[in-house]
């Protein structure tokens, strides 16, 4: 393909600016020696409902910052189709979502070792989660300050309930961490948030737009990518379709794909690159037959576990107009209060059964019974828990339902499809009621709300998740990182057999990390850079990790307080 084939000509091509991209716009064009040109399908961030932390759930609904794709119907989940709602924004998903900062515990790295990627043990991975922090509580071993991007705990708890449920966790046996992010996982903790100043720290925010100072550096925005442009299997730029018109670019060393965990494989299927047989049914010539480009797709689920709270001290008592109008208020002209947190103010992590090592069970605290995307709450106070199994070993896909690149893509994920999956959740809903039957919470404990006491069996609380359980937007894994046949980057990022194309996103984890994975893809962006740039990866970690002795024998390190009555 010659030069005049191109419209222009930059070093590096970044496709989506979202939680990894904004990272490697910053990190690859920092030194001032490279072009760099990033492709964004959305546009502007300057929505007060993108920028307040407590309005996240807004835009996950809205059509000018969400792509809008929807599962097939999940056989798992009653034939659902679920909403999988993806930042159509600067800073991508790190723009409308919730702003949970959760690393994962250092068994899930360890476990993507083991799975093939190597140089991505804990110990390796730690200093790039540092490296991008600005923890507002300081720095040690395990986190640090003075990085992009700004995490805080919002308004410290204020409501009694937060620190009700961290307590219960420690009367339940559990134990109590002193930071969920750093040494020890395992237990009840506050909850990390990327906030800053009050305001949300998406990556457009902390990288992106720091960034577009510099001259090297061009953002260009409502533009779709439609293929990688390729010379044999050698990828020499990106076609993008902008305002009407089509543009081609020559990338003169690379071309990044960060573009989701649905967009990236479907760029690479759109470009000839993926399962052979797939792409002929389209219709696209195979440049390179790549199997695993699509598979391995797998997400988090989530329940909410609600309680009715005997006392009026919950979020449900600001949902009326005239008092979100004051927390919109106090928020604009001071950036605090109710408005400058998320409300996931404690978390807590614990194991659904003796034999696991490590966590595989996330909760979410939240001092009000209210829907996640705010649509429905409860009548009168309450609070709530969701309830994630974690490492779920259902697995699912991404394919083209068109040669189009602006068709949606298929996506299937086979929630619940595994039997581990199911019993995990049988698992959480007793292990929930548990904790919310400990001491610290006979103040405040009225009826339990949801699923309610007439679900108890197997086969009621299979039914009452098939039926309830929403997706925790965390999709990955659709072009996985290893070395075997089904991998479909290596452990630098490159794609398997074509020169010049690496995926830098979520869609590169070879398996979900137990909590929220806008952490990890940061992380990704940060130790992705190094590895285009070329340069020594930072030294690894020498920071011991928890694990509980007992954890082969037993489900928690104590014994409970309390317990449930048969």
């Amino acid at each position: 393909m010659s030069d005049q084939a191109f419209d222009q000509a930059v070093d590096y091509v970044i496709v989506g600016a979202g939680s990894a991209g904004s990272v490697l716009a910053d990190r690859l064009s920092a030194d001032g020696n490279h072009q760099v040109l990033v492709l964004e399908f959305g546009g502007k961030d300057n929505s007060l409902y993108i920028q307040m932390p407590t309005a996240f759930s807004i835009p996950l609904n809205k059509p000018r910052f969400d792509w809008g794709l929807y599962t097939e119907p999940e056989p798992g989940l009653g034939g659902r189709r679920i909403h999988q709602a993806r930042g159509k924004v600067i800073g991508g998903s790190s723009s409308i979502n919730g702003m949970a900062y959760v690393r994962g515990c250092a068994g899930d790295f360890d476990e993507w070792v083991e799975l093939g990627a190597k140089g991505w043990s804990y110990a390796e991975v730690l200093p790039y989660f540092k490296r991008a922090e600005d923890c507002l509580y300081g720095a040690d071993d395990y986190r640090a300050t003075g990085g992009p991007l700004g995490v805080c705990n919002g308004n410290n708890m204020q409501n009694p309930l937060y620190r009700a449920f961290i307590k219960a966790g420690r009367q339940a046996g559990y134990g109590e961490s002193e930071d969920y992010n750093g040494y020890r996982q395992e237990g009840f903790c506050r909850m990390d948030m990327t906030v800053r100043d009050g305001v949300r720290c998406s990556t457009a925010n902390a990288y992106l737009k720091p960034a577009l100072k510099r001259a090297n550096l061009r953002l260009e925005m409502h533009a779709l990518t439609t293929r990688v442009l390729l010379d044999g299997k050698r990828a020499v730029g990106v076609e993008y379709r902008q305002h009407g018109k089509t543009v081609r670019v020559h990338a003169k060393r690379e071309v990044i794909l960060a573009a989701s965990a649905f967009n990236s494989p479907k760029l690479l299927m759109l470009s000839g690159i993926g399962p052979a047989e797939h792409l002929k049914e389209q219709g696209i010539e195979v440049i390179h037959d790549l199997p695993g480009v699509g598979h391995n797709l797998h997400d988090h689920l989530e329940v909410w576990v609600q309680q009715t709270c005997t006392q009026k001290i919950t979020l449900n008592g600001w949902l009326n107009p005239l008092a979100q109008l004051w927390i919109g208020a106090r928020w604009f002209f001071f950036k605090s209060g109710l408005g400058a947190s998320n409300h996931f103010e404690s978390n807590g992590y614990i194991r659904s059964r003796a034999g696991l090592q490590y966590p595989d069970l996330q909760y979410h605290f939240l001092a009000g019974a209210i829907a996640y995307d705010g649509s429905s709450a409860a009548e009168g106070h309450g609070f709530q828990v969701h309830l994630g199994a974690n490492k779920p070993k259902s697995r699912g896909w991404v394919r083209l339902t068109s040669r189009d690149p602006a068709a949606a893509p298929e996506i299937l994920f086979n929630y619940l499809h595994e039997e581990e999956d199911k019993q995990a959740y049988r698992n959480g809903l007793h292990l929930t009621r548990e904790i919310f039957a400990q001491p610290a919470f006979d103040p405040y404990r009225g009826e339990e709300l949801s699923p309610g006491q007439g679900v108890q069996s197997d086969d009621e609380i299979d039914a009452w998740v098939a039926e309830t359980a929403e997706t925790a937007y965390h999709p990955c894994g659709s072009c996985r990182m290893g070395t075997d046949s089904m991998a479909v980057v290596d452990p630098e990022c490159r794609v398997h057999g074509i020169d010049n194309l690496r995926v830098v996103d979520s869609s590169i984890m070879p398996s979900v990390t137990n909590g929220n994975i806008n952490a990890p893809t940061i992380m990704i962006g940060e130790k992705g850079a190094d590895h285009i740039l070329g340069r020594e990866p930072l030294a690894p970690s020498e920071a011991p990790v928890f694990t509980v002795a007992t954890w082969q024998e037993k489900q928690r390190e104590g014994a409970p307080e309390r317990t449930l009555k048969a």
